[in-house]
């Protein structure tokens, strides 16, 4: 499967294309574009049939992404330089597909000041990690209008070769979901994971992972400092 991408930098008097021009504006369009691309990204990576393949177009759409789009959390006077963001090599044995164990648990909030208040509920755990990583997951819903999936984890990386505070597996909102398989179980490609915006830029403020949510494994796949 072949992959197309409009968005690196046009050489110096080239004409700007359909993609492109998408970014001017309010940064309200901006915001909707860069969802929008996002949600295509992950539309892709799920159809791929080979999904070493769907990572590499997941990786190179995301570099592309952060030097170009307006929306990139990389600041506009560094994104010029910027090439990342790096990754680990891809790791086949880091793709797993899972049950869920429905779990009820109590909501928290989690602050995230100048954008209010983030309500999220744990709805699932996984099943199916625990003889890779000694644990399992929890997933969450992010409460409010339309809702959505959500899955930040840390482990034996976080802090050293990856960010602090955790990845992401799944933002619903975001559109970033690999989604089911065949047989219903849920696509877990740790390989997908990814550093939220606070990672990249101080002025991001980002739910960051849950106690629950910590592995006692290193997992180096997926994004990396």
């Amino acid at each position: 499967m072949a992959f197309s991408n409009t968005l690196e930098r046009r050489a110096p008097g080239s004409r700007e294309t359909e993609a492109e021009s998408l970014y001017v504006g309010p940064a309200t369009y901006r915001l909707a574009d860069w969802r929008l691309r996002i949600n295509s990204l992950y539309e892709q990576a799920r159809s791929c049939p080979d999904p070493e393949q769907g990572w590499r177009h997941w990786r190179d759409t995301r570099r592309a992404l952060f030097r170009s789009h307006p929306m990139s959390p990389i600041s506009a006077p560094k994104r010029g330089h910027y090439k990342g963001p790096v990754v680990f090599a891809y790791d086949p044995a880091l793709r797993f597909a899972v049950d869920l164990l429905p779990v009820d648990g109590p909501g928290e909030s989690v602050d995230l000041s100048v954008d209010g208040t983030l309500e999220r509920r744990p709805i699932a755990r996984t099943v199916g990690l625990i003889e890779a990583f000694a644990a399992e997951l929890t997933l969450f819903w992010i409460e409010g209008y339309g809702g959505g999936l959500f899955l930040p984890f840390r482990d034996e990386t976080s802090g050293t070769q990856t960010y602090g505070g955790g990845r992401y597996l799944i933002d619903a909102i975001k559109g970033a979901d690999l989604g089911l398989n065949a047989a219903g179980k849920l696509i877990l490609d740790f390989n997908f994971a990814y550093h939220p915006s606070c990672a990249h830029n101080a002025a991001y403020v980002c739910p960051l992972a849950p106690p629950q949510n910590v592995l006692p494994v290193p997992v180096r796949a997926g994004e990396r400092l």
